[in-house]
């Protein structure tokens, strides 16, 4: 279900929070549509943590550390690049009120919205990393709004729009800390592993 938003429309980041603790998110055309829609799929592409999966070669990369891993480390150049045209992908949804809106999570709720990689693997091991301290911070759920043969690797899975809306009131109850384990200091492959492996 999609709906067309006016462009005329202030959307505040109050508003956009409301939206998406509703199950609602906002995409736009192409980078150079100044209006939204606001999108509430039938099917809602979700990692489910405790069953998230590594493939085996790309563990072994993550255990070598061969990619140094930050977060909250030059904004606007990762936005820049996950809206940049890439192999396969001619065209953005990221127009400048996106751009403007990017980043949400509410209590244990993390919601997934791009990716984009320059050297092989380096987004898969973003990827793991972040379900790693997402996990260990007490998240609930990882959305990541469709599945795609790419993220199925990892287990991420479809729900209907009513399990989703439940297992999202689920992930609004309660408290979850991105930064458990800092900001600053760098996590090794083989705590990210562990992590992961670990039953809730």
């Amino acid at each position: 279900m999609t709906r067309r938003d006016d462009t005329r429309i202030e959307i505040t980041p109050e508003v956009l929070l409301k939206a998406y603790a509703c199950g609602i998110f906002p995409m736009a055309e192409s980078a150079d549509d100044p209006g939204l829609y606001w999108v509430e799929p039938e099917q809602r592409g979700v990692f489910p943590l405790d069953a998230f999966h590594i493939p085996r070669r790309l563990a072994r990369t993550v255990r070598a550390d061969r990619f140094e891993i930050r977060i909250d480390h030059d904004f606007d150049a990762v936005i820049d690049a996950c809206a940049a045209a890439a192999p396969g992908r001619g065209n953005t949804w990221i127009n400048r009120r996106i751009r403007r809106l990017y980043g949400v999570r509410l209590k244990r709720a993390f919601f997934g919205e791009s990716m984009f990689h320059r050297e092989r693997d380096a987004s898969k091991v973003c990827l793991v990393h972040l379900a790693a301290r997402l996990k260990a911070g007490g998240f609930r759920l990882l959305d990541a709004q469709f599945t795609t043969e790419h993220l199925v690797q990892f287990g991420a899975i479809e729900l209907s729009r009513a399990d989703y809306q439940r297992a999202l009131n689920d992930a609004l109850e309660g408290e979850a800390d991105f930064y458990l384990w800092g900001a600053a200091a760098p996590i090794t492959g083989g705590v990210v592993l562990q992590s992961i492996s670990q039953t809730s």
